[in-house]
């Protein structure tokens, strides 16, 4: 049963993470009208009802408020190792990950409707574009560790090939959404290159 402390540590967990979407989605809103080196912190704390501070104690760096996803890739990467069905290999885990991001059009899933406009910001910002190449280090760096606890031989080697199959389908994808291409299409061809992708690793890798 709950206890009075549990339900209010509960309470304080939701508001907290209110208050972060909050402040990230007044940040994506005026990045996306003004361009990312246009706002401030204090622009983004004061739409926001908040203190630069409380923007900076959920958000170590500007770059984090708009590319705020970074952490929840490493937990579902992670996620679909860990918690994958007993005796399923973690490739296959990941592989479904990445097919269901791409029906749910996910923002990690690499193609939307909505999402041209979002690349199209992080493209013009040399800030951003190093952000997101470190967030992809990020996520690689939490699936080795995954991919260890799993028995996986090598388990960085397995980690970084994976992370560059999936970054190749899913920049090449967003690369024909800036171009203007149609969704669908560009949604059909993503599937079929992802698996593809993971059907090459999934040949190559040893047994787990």
């Amino acid at each position: 049963m709950d206890s009075r402390h549990d339900r209010e540590l509960s309470l304080r967990e939701r508001k907290k993470r209110e208050t972060r979407q909050r402040i990230s989605d007044i940040a994506t809103g005026l990045i996306g009208e003004r361009g990312f080196d246009a706002v401030t912190v204090s622009e983004i704390a004061r739409a926001a009802g908040v203190s630069p501070m409380t923007v900076f104690n959920y958000f170590p760096r500007k770059e984090d408020l708009f590319l705020d996803r970074i952490p929840e890739a490493a937990g579902l990467f992670t996620a679909a190792v860990r918690d994958r069905a007993p005796g399923e290999p973690p490739l296959a885990a990941l592989r479904r990950l990445a097919l269901r991001l791409l029906e749910e059009r996910h923002p990690l899933g690499g193609v939307g409707e909505t999402f041209a406009d979002f690349w199209r910001i992080v493209a013009d910002s040399p800030a951003l574009r190093a952000r997101a190449r470190e967030g992809v280090e990020e996520v690689e760096t939490a699936l080795a560790g995954a991919f260890g606890e799993a028995g996986v031989a090598d388990p960085e080697l397995w980690a970084a090939l994976t992370m560059v199959a999936y970054r190749t389908v899913f920049v090449a994808s967003v690369r024909r959404l800036l171009a203007g291409d149609p969704v669908a299409e560009v949604a059909r061809d993503h599937r079929d290159r992802m698996e593809a992708a993971f059907a090459a690793l999934e040949r190559a890798a040893p047994e787990s």
